[in-house]
């Protein structure tokens, strides 16, 4: 039973592929304002996050996309939606500050004032440099992090620098340690919801590294993976059963009436087509998902495969 004063809360989505799923976005958009019907009161985009191809500062995943920033900065801010950067690479040293193209983008994000737009976070050295340079922008304490140790995570929800931290998601089950943090803090934790790791990996961070790796050093080198199916990809039935996993009742029903409101859905480079399924997963009602299903799929200028 959906708690009673669910309407009155609201969970804030932060979905991926700012620049890779452009198109998918400019069709979605228009429809979850047009039929809130359609959707679940409760719930609302927060923020889209992501970072163009080839770009240096970026992390975390390798995606594509070739839209022009202007272009992806507006749609957003038609839609009154915050735009993040993931300039999550592990590996900057100070040489890699002065990219022409990395700072281009946060000036163009720092001067659009209608919506504060933000910056996913790993390095303090860019976290310092951007703080001291561009004014207008918000951070994330970037799950490249992997604080998957409960003491580690409260430090980091310390630090007034960031608006929100993402913890590793093997915190996500640690309910009886969560409900007792603080409304400050709980308002600071953003959870990432459908992680499909291995839920014992231990080469989480050597695989960031790797992607970090690729930007900075330009090289093709393949995360690491504990899993014992590492060749089969994503699988979100497989993400479901993971015991990390925060599904659509359980934010209902727990995590929004304990006071949490932030919830960051994983889908960089996984293709439009997946992505559209955890738009409806996580947002759309069940009796209304064909509909949203159609509308995406019936538009032929659009490539979901």
């Amino acid at each position: 039973m959906i708690n009673k004063d669910i309407k009155s809360k609201k969970a804030y989505f932060h979905l991926p592929g700012l620049f890779e799923f452009y198109e998918l976005y400019k069709r979605f958009l228009p429809l979850f304002k047009k039929h809130p019907e359609y959707f679940y009161e409760c719930c609302e985009i927060g923020s889209i996050y992501g970072a163009p191809e080839e770009c240096l500062w970026a992390g975390g995943r390798v995606e594509y996309g070739e839209v022009k920033p202007e272009k992806v900065l507006e749609l957003l801010q038609e839609y009154g939606i915050s735009a993040r950067l993931t300039f999550s690479n592990s590996l900057l040293e100070k040489r890699h500050l002065d990219d022409k193209f990395c700072n281009g983008l946060c000036e163009l994000l720092n001067n659009e004032n209608k919506v504060k737009n933000g910056l996913i976070v790993y390095s303090d050295l860019l976290l310092d440099y951007v703080k001291n340079n561009y004014k207008n922008l918000y951070f994330v304490s970037s799950t490249t992090k992997v604080l998957d140790e409960f003491s580690l995570f409260l430090k980091e929800l310390e630090r007034e620098e960031f608006r929100y931290v993402v913890p590793d998601f093997r915190l996500n089950n640690k309910l009886e340690l969560l409900e007792k943090m603080s409304q400050n803090q709980k308002d600071k934790v953003e959870f990432l919801c459908n992680e499909c790791c291995d839920f014992g990996c231990k080469n989480r961070k050597k695989c960031y590294e790797n992607v970090s790796r690729i930007y900075v050093e330009n090289k093709d080198s393949k995360a690491l993976c504990a899993g014992s199916e590492k060749g089969e990809g994503y699988r979100f039935t497989k993400a479901m059963n993971n015991p990390g996993f925060i599904g659509i009742d359980k934010i209902r029903n727990w995590y929004l009436p304990k006071g949490f409101s932030q919830f960051k859905i994983e889908g960089r480079g996984l293709g439009s087509a997946l992505v559209l399924e955890f738009l409806l997963y996580y947002l759309t009602k069940p009796e209304y998902q064909l509909h949203v299903r159609e509308e995406i799929y019936l538009d032929n200028m659009l490539d979901l495969f």
